[in-house]
């Protein structure tokens, strides 16, 4: 009989696209705010509330967060799942992690709409 241990991990196709498809977002996210910034003649407050006045840029920004908090989540499990051995360790830090993600999602749309 074979004694398996499940450990959580989710090792596969699903994690490694949702990497992929992330970086992809977080990559024209940067390129957009990096070629709207070049093209303007000066750089100062007036630019960014242009910048951040209008819905679809707050969207945009809104799927970068998103993504990244995703991207970062999948990157800090697939790490503690390699290294740390102990399950209650291992569960505390997962647990954490998930709370400062979901905080940092909400602050973002504290900061982004207002709410």
């Amino acid at each position: 009989m074979v004694n398996r241990i499940v450990t959580g991990a989710h090792y596969g196709l699903r994690d490694w696209l949702a990497q992929r498809v992330t970086a992809a977002v977080m990559a024209v996210y940067s390129l957009v705010v990096v070629v709207y910034l070049l093209m303007q003649p000066s750089l100062g407050y007036d630019t960014w509330i242009d910048l951040f006045s209008g819905n679809i840029m707050r969207t945009f920004s809104m799927l970068f967060l998103l993504s990244l908090f995703y991207h970062a989540w999948i990157g800090v499990r697939d790490i503690v799942m390699d290294y740390v051995k102990p399950a209650g360790i291992r569960l505390s830090i997962h647990v954490l992690v998930i709370l400062a993600l979901v905080l940092y999602t909400i602050w973002s749309l504290q900061i982004l709409w207002g709410l």
